[in-house]
């Protein structure tokens, strides 16, 4: 479809550690927010092609195609531009901006010719607040200032031995800033963006540049290298793990769902949420993965920024919130965005996320999951924030039993969901291990008659037995893939009669050539109109299922068909449309997460199943 719009695919990311942005396959940056992942918007025509704002370096009146890659072992991402003049790459990265929160954010782009001579053309076209406001361009003697009523942004021009684009070949445009230039053999030019600094505009050194290329390079590898991971499938692993990295608030630790707003699960749908937030069922999921790979100090991270909000919640004896900003609040009023046509026509566009007050009773489950795991590895919670936790505990039982919105954060009426039931039992099972290892007091005579109660609830209420399979929720025959992690968390062992049943069922009913829905949205209604792609997460999570059960063969294809969804970089969004390509947020934490939980169970299930085979 020619339609303007680049495939949600053909992106890859940056990013500092505090923000992130989107480059095309052609060279354009179409998605970039500052100075936090949830600021306004500096560039976004990934949502609005005409009004959004870009930024923009691709050769000029000549054919070429383009092939982009990640330099190995960092997120530093290299576009080549191929043509019968010659061949170009553009790197783009982020130099990292450390724990210290900070307004002032760096977007280099450096462009060299590799073989004989092309002409660039350059377009900086930026538009404030999601294009609610253009700002004026100010002219300097080495560079320009784009400045706002809330924010500016700097073009700092590289000054080589041979400039990208010469002064007198750069001019504006209706307030923008357009310009030409040709690159021969061996020149290398470049741009350095700046957002809200102080300084006047300069002509940045090719030396000083390097040195941030050298330093951002050194880091992320200096990071991979702490990996303990020496498996199989360790590049897509690594790529994994980078994009997690990527996708965490460093002040605080919080890890987003995703660093883009509005991308549809229906192009041209409704289904267009904002996910640059943080989702406590998401990231506690990533503690898992993470602790896997030996990262334990971006565990800590999350797990202070985690304490707090157990303990917010336990103080004040209410639930944890499903979704908090990055630095702990939660106002998360949900607005649409009128003037911006969406992604490839998807209306609304939306800020914020309605969803955060929704009573979603799985979370505590996933965070007491997280807690429990991080406390095996050595994490573990201050006596203050345990005092919360027991409180929060208190409250879960007092409360499991009640209608809730569901992890797929249902706007139709609440139901009472037997995933949420499953991840209650969870919550209690691993606060009562919890306290049983370290020693701590807690109502463990409680917490044990309500945990079992859970249990037989579900047993009774949640498996219904005309159809034998485990059901979305009470009193109906509706499947659910969230059912998938049930032998993961050890509700069920996957030889239980109960359970094979079930993972027949959503075989024969979610399952679209490996691919899994998250539910069927026809007898399943979520209260919103349209229908949305295979979700990623589960088809991830089908294969690990399938691997405690013993199908082994079937668990490693599944898996490693799904490597021929993600894009040329290994990035994947939330869902995967009929057609095969992208749709969704991207890239999605979900995603990503649960590629790495798979491989290590698959792992660690085919080194068994090896070691067996040798022993026979």
């Amino acid at each position: 479809m020619d339609d303007g719009y680049p495939a949600i695919e053909d992106h890859g990311l940056i990013g500092d550690l505090q923000t992130a942005a989107l480059v095309t396959c052609d060279g354009t940056i179409d998605w970039f927010c500052a100075p936090r992942f949830d600021s306004p918007s500096i560039f976004a025509s990934l949502l609005d092609r005409e009004r959004g704002g870009f930024f923009r370096i691709c050769p000029d009146e000549t054919t070429y195609v383009t092939k982009q890659l990640y330099l190995p072992g960092t997120p530093i991402l290299i576009t080549r531009f191929i043509s019968a003049d010659g061949v170009a790459e553009v790197q783009d990265f982020m130099p990292v901006t450390g724990e210290k929160a900070t307004e002032v954010h760096r977007l280099v782009r450096i462009v060299t010719m590799v073989r004989g001579s092309m002409r660039f053309r350059l377009e900086c076209r930026p538009r404030f607040d999601y294009a609610r406001e253009r700002p004026r361009l100010e002219r300097h003697r080495n560079g320009y200032v784009f400045r706002g009523s809330s924010a500016s942004l700097t073009f700092n021009p590289v000054q080589p031995v041979r400039r990208l684009i010469a002064e007198e070949d750069m001019h504006l445009e209706d307030g923008d800033l357009i310009g030409f230039g040709t690159l021969n053999e061996g020149d290398t030019g470049g741009v350095v963006l700046e957002t809200n600094s102080d300084m006047e505009p300069r002509a940045v050194p090719l030396e000083e540049v390097q040195g941030m290329f050298e330093w951002t390079r050194d880091y992320w590898r200096r990071w991979v290298e702490r990996s303990r991971y020496t498996g199989r499938w360790r590049e897509m692993v690594e790529r994994s793990a980078i994009t997690l990295k990527l996708m965490t608030y460093a002040p605080t630790g919080a890890m987003i769902a995703a660093p883009t707003a509005a991308l549809p699960e229906l192009v041209g749908g409704t289904r267009n949420w904002d996910y640059r937030y943080t989702w406590v069922r998401d990231t506690s999921f990533s503690v898992h993965a993470l602790l896997g790979l030996g990262f334990t100090e971006e565990v800590g991270r999350y797990m202070d920024w985690l304490d707090e909000r157990i303990r917010e919640a336990g103080d004040h004896q209410a639930p944890l919130k499903i979704m908090y900003r990055v630095d702990g609040s939660s106002d998360l009023h949900e607005e649409i965005l009128d003037h911006l046509e969406g992604y490839r026509g998807s209306r609304p566009v939306r800020i914020g996320n309605g969803a955060a007050d929704q009573l979603q009773l799985d979370i505590h489950g996933e965070a007491l999951f997280a807690m429990h795991v991080a406390d095996e590895q050595g994490i573990r919670v201050s006596h203050q924030v345990w005092k919360s936790t027991v409180r929060l505990v208190d409250w879960l039982c007092h409360n499991w039993d009640q209608p809730d919105a569901g992890i797929w954060e249902s706007r139709h009426h609440p139901r009472d969901y037997t995933f949420g039931r499953v991840m209650s039992w969870v919550a209690l099972d691993r606060a009562i291990r919890l306290a049983g290892r370290t020693g701590r007091p807690g109502d463990i005579g409680c917490w044990t008659t309500q945990r079992n109660l859970i249990y037989d609830q579900v047993m009774a209420r949640g498996y219904h037995r005309g159809r034998g399979s485990f059901v979305q929720a009470y009193g109906e025959n509706v499947l659910d893939a969230a059912l998938l992690s049930m032998p993961a968390v050890g509700f069920v062992t996957p030889s239980d009669p109960m359970w094979c049943r079930t993972l027949d069922a959503i075989e024969r009913e979610l399952v679209s050539d490996s691919l899994v829905h998250r539910y069927d949205p026809v007898h399943s209604p979520d209260g919103l109109p349209g229908h949305e792609g295979t979700f990623n997460m589960c088809t991830f999570w089908y294969a690990e299922a399938l691997a405690r059960s013993g199908r082994l063969d079937d668990a490693r294809l599944t898996f490693e068909k799904m490597f021929t969804f993600s894009n040329h970089l290994g990035l994947y969004a939330e869902e995967i449309a009929s057609t095969g390509e992208q749709i969704g947020n991207y890239p999605q934490a979900f995603s990503h997460l649960a590629l790495i939980n798979t491989a290590l169970a698959l792992n660690e299930l085919l080194d068994v199943e090896a070691e067996a085979r040798r022993r026979r």
